[in-house]
């Protein structure tokens, strides 16, 4: 299973096109809120009912973790910040886009890789930090920002269910 994770301010576009198009692909997708309540909250007003809350799912199947940018508090959830530790320590796949790529640099997952992030964000980066829109390094792929939402997902079901899948999408989605 792969898991989208949303926080109150977490940016639409970027969410929502992940979605979309990973559900689109047939690719099984979770979203879970980690504010305790369903009902999250966007950075343009646009609520979202999540599949689930962080305390109530159970993560032992955990193919891919997904963070949207847009909501910066993210590691503020110890269980999100564990689960993605466990995660990147048996090499799984984390994706992030925007300002998000900033919480896996903020916890260290990021040594030893390259990345990008939103403008601004690079500094929480460091060393791993490379630009570029769209970043696959090891088993973590970052994107700039909003306006590449749909490289994100294409990236995202790429490398999940191939790319003949990712074709298949691209054409029905006139990409």
């Amino acid at each position: 299973m792969n898991y989208l994770f949303l926080d109150n301010g977490f940016e639409e576009i970027e969410a929502v096109t992940t979605i979309d198009l990973l559900r689109r692909a047939g690719i099984p997708l979770t979203t879970v809120s980690i504010t305790g309540i369903q009902m999250v909250q966007g950075a343009h007003n646009i609520a979202i009912e999540a599949d689930g809350l962080m305390d109530n799912v159970d993560f032992s199947d955990a193919e891919t973790l997904i963070l949207p940018g847009g909501a910066t508090r993210l590691d503020a959830s110890a269980a999100l910040c564990e689960l993605l530790r466990r995660h990147n320590e048996e090499g799984k796949l984390i994706a992030a886009i925007c300002a998000a790529p900033a919480v896996l640099g903020r916890l260290g997952l990021l040594a030893g890789k390259q990345a990008t992030c939103y403008p601004g964000y690079e500094s929480a980066l460091g060393e791993s930090y490379v630009g570029g829109l769209v970043v696959e390094s090891q088993n973590v792929i970052t994107a700039k920002g909003p306006g590449l939402s749909s490289d994100f997902a294409f990236c995202l079901i790429e490398k999940l269910a191939g790319s003949e899948v990712a074709d298949r999408i691209y054409d029905a989605a006139q990409y």
